[in-house]
């Protein structure tokens, strides 16, 4: 089960997506002149050289362990291919549609104050990166139901 290698891939798909408990999605990001860094855990504010929760966001957290878990609910499902590619399919979408959700609560955090590069946390490219790796899975999985369409026209 583990040694297939789209069994790899939607492993770190889900560190990946989980990962985002541990970096920001933006820091330094100036906001009535106090420098905050944002999260899918919440807002911070750096008072006096701490880090100080100024908002939480409770309901993005919830879903981002939802996010972080289904490819490896997904790794349990390789006895039936087919539903686990829609399946894949689906996770892709929820992913993007999770991803653009960051990105309303960034934008509703900072007002309309635009982020540069510099203000850009590890977080903003972990939803991607996630995609990418269940993209990779999905051509994976089509790979090894292939091969055993080809095994089963040869017995």
């Amino acid at each position: 089960m583990l040694q297939r290698i789209q069994s790899i891939y939607l492993f770190l798909a889900g560190l990946t997506i989980l990962a985002l408990y541990l970096f920001p999605l933006a820091h330094n990001v100036y906001v009535d002149a106090k420098p905050i860094s944002i999260s899918v855990t919440g807002t911070y504010v750096d008072a006096n050289g701490q880090q100080v929760v100024q908002d939480h966001f409770v309901a993005l957290s919830a879903v981002t362990a939802v996010v972080g878990i289904l490819p490896f609910i997904l790794i349990f499902l390789y006895k039936n291919r087919k539903q686990q590619i829609a399946l894949s399919y689906s996770t892709i979408l929820v992913i993007i549609g999770y991803s653009f959700w960051i990105a309303q609560e960034a934008k509703s955090v900072t007002g309309g104050v635009t982020l540069s590069m510099s203000n850009f946390g590890i977080g903003l490219f972990l939803c991607p990166v996630a995609i990418l790796l269940m993209i990779m899975a999905v051509k994976a999985i089509q790979r090894d139901e292939k091969l055993i369409k080809s095994a089963d026209r040869l017995r």
